[in-house]
């Protein structure tokens, strides 16, 4: 936790592929904690084709059900079923903005959200910003991205920066 924190967390992302992981790590999340699905991201990693969400986009019944024989992922069959729907939705939004990159980060015009939190109690679960996200990724077909889940994305994403002001990372980021 301490090594995703110091290196990952908050660091503005712009690769589609790792967007991709970041939407399927914090779906996963959804009712678990954080620990769990970071202890089991090299699983994840593997079952989903290194997060590469053309190759995921393209898995059968078969795929889903030999994932789900998997002991290295957390093995909820709807969260399965959804990270390959996800994956669709997904290289449509490519598909109209060029690249998920593009389209994600309009939700903050461009440029990382940053906050100026004090204590932990202080961070929100959500934003304006990920209710707008959630509401339209659901539009487009994905699920598994309610407002809590989407505002998880932006803070793993860099989307925010939610690092308390005296974290070491907070102006790193």
């Amino acid at each position: 936790m301490l090594e995703y924190h110091d290196t990952e967390w908050g660091v503005p992302v712009h690769t589609d592929n790792k967007h991709f992981e970041f939407i399927v790590l914090d779906s996963f999340q959804a009712g678990l904690s954080w620990s769990i699905v970071l202890k089991k991201r090299d699983g994840f990693r593997n079952a989903f084709s290194g997060f590469d969400p053309v190759k995921v986009a393209k898995y059968s019944k078969q795929n889903i059900e030999e994932i789900l024989k998997d002991r290295s992922i957390v093995r909820n069959r709807l969260k399965v079923e959804c990270t390959v729907s996800n994956a669709r939705a997904f290289l449509l939004v490519q598909k109209e903005f060029g690249s998920f990159d593009e389209y994600i980060w309009k939700f903050v015009q461009g440029k990382p959200i940053v906050n100026s939190w004090k204590r932990p109690e202080d961070v929100p679960a959500t934003s304006p910003q990920s209710d707008a996200m959630s509401k339209d990724l659901k539009i487009r077909g994905f699920k598994f991205v309610g407002s809590t889940i989407c505002y998880a994305y932006m803070q793993a994403a860099g989307m925010v920066n939610d690092h308390l002001v005296d974290c070491l990372r907070y102006s790193e980021v």
